[in-house]
């Protein structure tokens, strides 16, 4: 028999006890605060209210070490609060390095997931447990966000933009998920689910076809797009071409013609496809035309993936 929680959904991930653990300390602490304090204003009404012949109230001195008091003690609690909230915040922010990438791009009013393997979905996401799980994520029109209550996690998918949230689901089931952004006129219904899988079930799952479904992976769907582009007439592998070479690009560093350095990461990369003239590589000219339009974010997305699989030693025309 499944336990229903009188106040927050169930716990399926490895950060949500840690999160309904720091609300309940600022839920406490701030309940407490509030009985003491309406507690000590009807106390000083009753006890020091005006009586016969008292018009005058005696002076009164005030006390440092009192004064001291009442300011060290919220001080530590503020501090062990926002210590607490940063470390908190900082394990939420950092995905793991194992951590299984997938893709979600929002439009009104669906989520469209892709997994590298080359499985897509629409408003289901199949996962397995005990596995961190990275999503990196964009809109092709609104702001929406993607909310999993019982993983106590939220991000929001901005157009123009990547955005990552990871999560690592606890135990198999199925799981709500809402865009929690209102994004317009069908906002309430798009919703969807996540299934929690055992491991081996999921490895099932995801070497499964869909009847008249061909699906590669997002890389090599990224290598066929780069090539019915003809992005490899001047991304040439041995560098001769008139953009930079492309392998071994992800997660280096940069130098641009301004002098400025930048990390090539999915954002660079992103932003080099859909808006060239933004950030001109040191050595070349402006010339790579915009595909901002021309491809869809999904398209941007395999794109990427087959950029960063590029090794250094391998080619990329």
């Amino acid at each position: 028999m499944t336990r229903v929680p009188l106040l927050l959904p169930e716990q399926a991930s490895t950060v949500a006890p840690q999160v309904d653990a720091l609300l309940y300390f600022l839920l406490g602490v701030s309940a407490f605060f509030a009985l003491l304090i309406a507690g000590l204003i009807v106390v000083f009404m009753v006890r020091f209210r005006r009586r016969p012949g008292g018009d005058h109230a005696p002076d009164t001195h005030g006390s440092l070490a009192l004064e001291g008091l009442w300011t060290a003690i919220p001080f530590a609690i503020a501090m062990v609060m926002f210590v607490w909230g940063a470390s908190l915040f900082a394990t939420i922010r950092r995905a793991p390095d194992d951590a299984l990438p997938i893709h979600v791009v929002g439009k009104q009013w669906m989520w469209k997931l892709q997994h590298m393997e080359g499985r897509r979905e629409i408003n289901e996401l199949h996962v397995p447990a005990g596995r961190p799980v990275k999503l990196t994520m964009t809109s092709e029109d609104v702001i929406h966000s993607f909310f999993v209550p019982a993983f106590r996690v939220k991000q929001d998918a901005v157009p123009g933009r990547y955005s990552t949230v990871w999560f690592e689901a606890t135990k198999p089931g199925t799981y709500h998920l809402f865009c929690a952004e209102y994004c317009g006129t069908l906002h309430s219904g798009m919703i969807g689910h996540v299934v929690v899988m055992e491991p081996a079930a999921f490895e099932a799952w995801l070497a499964g076809q869909q009847p008249g479904e061909a699906e590669v992976p997002v890389a090599v769907a990224g290598e066929n797009v780069f090539r019915a582009q003809g992005c490899g007439t001047c991304h040439r592998a041995d560098g001769t071409g008139q953009g930079p070479a492309l392998a071994g690009l992800f997660g280096r560093s940069v130098t641009l013609a301004s002098g400025a350095t930048v990390l090539a990461d999915e954002g660079y990369l992103r932003e080099s496809i859909v808006l060239p003239q933004a950030k001109i590589v040191a050595g070349y000219q402006p010339v790579m035309p915009t595909f901002q339009g021309l491809l869809s974010e999904e398209d941007v997305m395999r794109l990427i993936a087959y950029v960063k699989s590029l090794r250094a030693n391998e080619g990329g025309s």
